[in-house]
């Protein structure tokens, strides 16, 4: 049986995939980190993305993180701001480091701009207070949020697509129901951010939870739609767990999962639980 220190010691792992090597300038993207700021920073070290000092070395690489950054983990404010502050490094260098908004930031958004209040004409008690809890928030990452935290991450997108990979957070179809191009869902998830209506503030944390659309036999046909109406070859998503899909321990996990005939590529390895922290080199073979 693996000793707790063993264990300990793979908890803390920084794995780094990397890619085939072309003559671009390097991509990489990391999934769901959840407050463990010091395993992140770790894992983009080894990777050369940022030097002992914590400050991008990454030069003109491109670096993309796939939402949730804060719930669960000890930091989500310290990897909001390393992120912040590696985004404005990286563009000196003329590279670039940019995030999407996963489901825990609409949940950390929407608990403290809601908090309490029950969701209209809900058959159940909803409230954000009460989802935030349930999901791993905490107080010092509510406490800690600045006006400047606030702005970036109300502006961040939740679809993207570079060099043919769609980047998404949440391995769902619920973003199609936003609109058919990466502009209009973009445009429609910020509209709600920027809203005060509580009822479609749920429903973007609702929609945004959902998963597992490309997996089992209808898998490849539901992401040939997805890819055929946003666009791409490839969808990179993180929010569902590696291990709780392959049905192995999270310290077994090693490299991301490419499933739905090479068309979907999950890279949440399970920080929280006890999975290493993946920074992935696209595109992935």
């Amino acid at each position: 049986m693996m000793g707790r220190s063993t264990l300990r010691r793979r908890r803390y792992a920084s794995l780094i995939v990397r890619g085939v090597d072309t003559d671009r300038r390097k991509l990489f993207v990391v999934g769901d980190v959840h407050g463990h700021l010091a395993e992140l920073a770790r894992s983009l070290h080894a990777a050369d993305l940022i030097d002992t000092d914590g400050n991008w070395s990454g030069g003109d690489a491109e670096l993309w993180f796939l939402g949730d950054f804060v719930d669960r983990g000890p930091d989500g404010i310290g990897v909001i701001e390393l992120v912040m502050r590696l985004s404005g490094q990286a563009a000196d260098a003329g590279g670039r480091v940019d995030a999407l908004m996963g489901n825990h930031e609409v949940l950390l958004l929407g608990m403290h701009r809601f908090g309490d209040e029950q969701v209209p004409a809900s058959p159940s008690p909803r409230t954000f207070a009460r989802s935030w809890l349930l999901n791993g928030g905490l107080r010092s990452d509510q406490d800690r949020l600045t006006d400047k935290h606030l702005e970036w991450l109300t502006s961040r997108p939740v679809l993207k697509l570079v060099d043919d990979h769609l980047l998404m957070h949440s391995d769902t179809m619920a973003y199609l129901e936003w609109g058919t191009t990466i502009d209009e869902v973009n445009a429609a998830v910020l509209a709600v951010i920027a809203s005060d209506d509580l009822v479609e503030w749920w429903e973007c944390w609702r929609k945004m939870t959902t998963r597992y659309a490309f997996r089992g036999p209808e898998g490849v046909p539901t992401v040939d739609l997805l890819l055929a109406t946003l666009g791409g070859s490839v969808v990179v998503h993180g929010h569902s767990v590696i291990a709780d899909q392959l049905g192995v321990p999270p310290e077994e996990v090693d490299r991301p999962l490419s499933y739905a005939d090479g068309k979907v590529l999950a890279i949440d390895a399970g920080l929280y639980t006890g999975g290493p922290c993946l920074v992935v080199e696209l595109p992935y073979t």
